[in-house]
């Protein structure tokens, strides 16, 4: 278990029409959520680069949500499944090097009507990377 003080830092990527729509949704319902998660508004999910993923655990990030629309119900047709593609990739670098990272790092669908699920996805990680401790990877030059 780790240490009750800890607080998580996420880097939330989330696209613009569905789970950026969502969180919105939640915070003018007044939903309860960790306040872990420093949001990254994209257009797509899609257009998620690897690096960006890389970079925000260089920078200290606990851990990092990539969300987006459901498959089939993406604004720019495919670019939710090519998240997925970039994701299933990461992983699988993640785990080849055996960083630790695989669990630090998350990909979910949440349409824009869906703020509970949001927070749901949110609430969940959050407990997750609590209980995995600090991120191991951590760019001195960085912090």
């Amino acid at each position: 278990m780790a240490d009750q003080t800890f607080s998580p830092t996420i880097v939330g990527f989330l696209c613009n029409w569905c789970t950026y729509a969502a969180a919105d949704s939640a915070g003018v319902a007044r939903m309860k959520m960790p306040p872990s998660v420093m949001v990254v508004r994209v257009m797509c999910s899609g257009r998620v680069d690897p690096l960006f993923v890389l970079t925000a655990f260089l920078r200290g990030a606990d851990g990092v949500l990539i969300s987006g629309c459901w498959p089939g119900q993406c604004h720019y047709k495919t670019g939710n499944l090519q998240a997925r593609r970039r994701t299933a990739l990461l992983t699988s670098i993640f785990d080849a090097l055996e960083l630790g990272m695989s669990e630090r790092f998350r990909l979910s669908w949440v349409s824009s009507s869906e703020a509970p699920r949001f927070v749901r996805v949110v609430k969940a990680f959050d407990r997750e990377i609590t209980d995995l401790g600090p991120s191991p990877i951590q760019d001195e030059l960085f912090l």
